[in-house]
């Protein structure tokens, strides 16, 4: 009887619950969307690392994963490739362009050696100094084809090719013309090490540490791990933030939709009332009224972050990555029903407090 109750309150004021179902599942989908953009850009950057095929990575001492240093000796790179089972290893300039945006300066020769090369969809490799490749998402993000002219820091470059996404950076340009534009000459980022037998990674870390002081040594599959939230400066913080934001709209908008209810319900309360009901009935109908706002928010809400993924992908696929996270969804869903109920809360305290007598004179 409580439950019919309940649904029928809700389909009697379908367009209010239209709206605070479409409220909550804005503020699930908000969280969802920002977790799987943190987590899906971070994996993407790992994956286009693992693209390279190098098995051991070179870092300078004072770097981070998104915070590549430029002061490596170039020289290291001949250094290592003289270490027991070393096959190929080349260095690499990393200018950022933004948060995980980078260009990245190469030796193509020393690269292909090592990655096996670009797989091009139009134009081809490196020919010229002032020449960049660009991956298909970059280029079809920014409408660029082979023989556009782009200006990136300051500098004039023809696309001479266009390859398939997934290895190294999203922008390529000759390592000499990058070092001489950023004052980096004669230095590099960091270096990939590719090895005669991946059985031999634990073995040559070793080498490679008593050989490079201070460097920062990882395997590929350490190297990957360390892109994670926890790694990225402020980025936990922030999403916590903006989810404790997401908590505080869904719960004001509970609040408001909830609170005007009772008023509107101000005489059929009054009539449950005199009929017996009890304040911890009223409130009970009002709670579960708000749960299953909840719950039908979350489920539109989940629905809506496949809806961002798509228009991201579409859009801004070389800027942005976003990841579905199913480990997240009932985590937005408790935060929303949490946050709804105590929305709900106060409406229905004063619902359950009413006087029956003064509700069913309220006009």
């Amino acid at each position: 009887m409580t439950n019919q109750l309940v649904f029928e309150n809700l389909k009697h004021r379908w367009v209010r619950t239209l709206l605070g179902v479409l409220l909550i599942g804005i503020q699930v989908m908000i969280i969802l969307a920002l977790v799987g953009l943190s987590r899906g850009t971070l994996n993407d950057q790992a994956t286009r690392a693992r693209g390279v095929g190098a098995d051991i990575v070179i870092r300078a001492p004072a770097s981070s994963v998104i915070s590549m240093s430029s002061g490596m000796p170039a020289g290291v790179v001949a250094k290592v490739q003289q270490q027991p089972h070393v096959k190929d290893a080349t260095g690499v300039l990393q200018q950022g362009t933004g948060l995980f945006d980078y260009i990245t300066g190469i030796d193509l020769a020393q690269f292909d050696e090592l990655s096996g090369g670009f797989h091009f969809t139009a134009g081809g490799p490196l020919a010229g100094p002032d020449d960049v490749m660009l991956d298909e998402y970059y280029a079809g993000q920014h409408h660029y084809h082979v023989g556009d002219t782009i200006k990136l820091i300051n500098h004039a470059w023809r696309v001479s090719g266009i390859y398939e996404p997934g290895t190294l950076t999203r922008i390529v340009v000759p390592l000499g013309t990058l070092q001489d534009l950023t004052a980096n000459t004669g230095k590099v980022s960091m270096l990939y090490v590719k090895l005669d037998n991946p059985a031999n990674t634990a073995e040559v870390e070793k080498q490679l540490s008593a050989v490079l002081k201070d460097y920062r040594i990882n395997s590929m599959e350490e190297f990957t791990s360390l892109y994670s939230v926890n790694n990225v400066p402020m980025l936990k913080e922030f999403t916590w933030v903006v989810i404790g934001l997401g908590v505080l709209v869904g719960f004001l908008a509970v609040f408001l939709s909830m609170y005007t209810a009772v008023l509107e319900r101000t005489r059929e309360i009054g009539i449950l009332k005199a009929l017996g009901a009890s304040p911890a009935y009223i409130l009970n109908i009002l709670l579960r009224e708000t749960a299953l706002l909840a719950i039908a928010g979350s489920i539109l809400g989940i629905l809506l972050s496949y809806v961002t993924q798509f228009a991201i992908h579409d859009l801004a696929p070389a800027s942005l990555t976003q990841a579905i996270v199913p480990s997240w969804w009932p985590i937005a869903g408790a935060i929303a029903i949490v946050g709804s109920l105590l929305g709900a809360m106060y409406p229905g305290l004063k619902a359950a407090r009413q006087d029956a007598i003064e509700a069913l004179s309220y006009d």
